[in-house]
């Protein structure tokens, strides 16, 4: 998706960042309400009275996340795009600490700090690296599409964009752990949609952006394949989520920065500087260190739990067994009462 997305900034004329989020976003939005209609979902248009004001925030701030990484696209390359997203395990754990009052831990603090410098070295800062050259292309085909265009204060503003969708990614995450399971996951997806819709229409409107319209049929097919391929990707990533933990699921969106870079090699015919790589190296480090040791810190919460269940168990079946056997000795010691005093009985009437 992101690639098709590349590519359309790359036409000539480029289509509009607003135009693109507008096209993918009416699509999913049909496809959700249809199947929420279908299966019989309470308030498929509304949502659940009481979530509302979360899936608000949720389709809003979901909006930014989805401007940041589609802005970012035409002045950043596919992988320094993408990479700059997975700075938000570590800002979902620190808004989570503030906003839900989740644990923070050392090492999720250490990690934001190195994910910062990893975004330092990919947006490469006039100020301290100096003016920038284009990026290496290392094939010889003058139809090569590149990578990235623009100045150095370009690509700085396109990184700050993609901060920002950091952070709008980070309200649309922490709204849907608000949430819980009060609403379906579609009621999430149609509200991100909805709100997308809206948002990017009004965007073109006020900046007066106007349409692209294809030109052929390749054209189309592109803008038609963005909105497919994210309908499939929220629906994927929400079986992914409901099947496995968010850590351990989480571990699987790496596998972007695989194709990304493949992409950039084959598509784009590009070889990104030896700072992007160092970035984005630090980045993913970073980012599943954090997930992994969460998954871990879970794993062993999880554990010492079932250990202290299974002690109460344990205590709780001898204190059953105490109890049955001071049952037993109390029969015992009144059966044996009983008899004596039978015995003493017949005693005394022996005597008379």
């Amino acid at each position: 998706m992101n690639i098709t997305v590349k590519i359309l900034n790359e036409l000539d004329p480029p289509i509009p960042t607003f135009e693109i989020i507008f096209i993918r976003m009416s699509i999913t939005y049909f496809f959700s309400i249809l199947y929420m209609q279908r299966a019989s979902v309470p308030y498929p248009v509304t949502g659940p009275p009481g979530v509302r004001y979360f899936l608000a925030i949720r389709g809003v701030t979901g909006f930014f996340g989805l401007f940041g990484i589609y802005y970012s696209l035409i002045y950043l390359s596919l992988s320094d795009a993408i990479v700059i997203t997975f700075l938000m395990p570590t800002t979902i754990a620190i808004v989570g600490y503030f906003v839900l009052r989740e644990s923070l831990s050392r090492r999720e603090m250490i990690a934001g700090t190195l994910s910062f410098l990893g975004v330092v070295l990919i947006a490469r800062p006039p100020f301290l690296f100096g003016e920038q050259s284009a990026p290496h292309v290392s094939s010889d085909d003058p139809n090569a599409l590149p990578t990235q265009k623009g100045s150095s204060t370009q690509r700085l503003i396109a990184v700050g964009v993609s901060l920002l969708g950091v952070l709008g990614g980070t309200g649309a995450f922490i709204s849907i752990r608000a949430i819980g399971k009060r609403a379906h996951a579609l009621h999430s997806v149609s509200f991100f949609s909805l709100y997308s819709c809206i948002v990017s229409v009004m965007g073109m409107i006020l900046l007066r952006i106007p349409i692209v319209l294809p030109t052929s049929l390749a054209f189309a097919g592109l803008m038609i394949s963005v909105g497919i391929f994210g309908l499939i990707a929220q629906v994927l990533l929400t079986m992914g989520l409901q099947r496995e933990a968010a850590g351990r699921a989480s571990l699987g969106l790496y596998i972007q920065i695989l194709f990304a870079a493949a992409a950039e090699r084959v598509i784009f015919h590009s070889v990104p500087p030896a700072t992007s790589l160092a970035g984005i190296i630090i980045i993913l480090s970073c980012a599943a260190y954090v997930a992994i040791t969460k998954k871990t810190g879970e794993n062993e919460k999880g554990d010492d739990i079932r250990h202290l269940g299974s002690m109460t168990g344990s205590m709780t079946e001898l204190e059953r067994r105490d109890s049955l056997d001071e049952d037993a000795a109390e029969e015992t010691d009144g059966f044996v009462s009983g008899i004596s005093k039978r015995a003493s009985d017949v005693e005394q009437n022996l005597g008379r």
